[in-house]
């Protein structure tokens, strides 16, 4: 339900609605889709596993804290450009 919810609006979302009203089968384009975002998501799993091995979870913890942190940061202050503009 969180990936649900964190993918609503999402850029490949806008593509597949693109896509399925240009497209003669909109059946392709969903199975296309679904099947785009069951591969990134075992990627992801993958990638997770190998990682945990690597490292403890309390400095896997620490790194995502720090780059949550940064990724706020930027957005609180470093992002005046957008606003700015209009």
């Amino acid at each position: 339900m969180t990936v649900f919810l964190s993918e609503l609006g999402d850029k490949s979302q806008l593509a597949a609605i693109a896509l399925s009203g240009s497209c003669q089968s909109p059946r392709a384009v969903f199975l296309g889709s679904a099947l785009a975002l069951l591969l990134t998501s075992f990627l992801g799993v993958l990638a997770g596993g190998v990682v945990s091995e690597l490292l403890p979870t309390q400095i896997l913890k620490a790194i995502a804290a720090i780059g949550f942190a940064i990724l706020a940061i930027r957005l609180l202050f470093f992002n005046n450009e957008a606003s700015d503009a209009k």
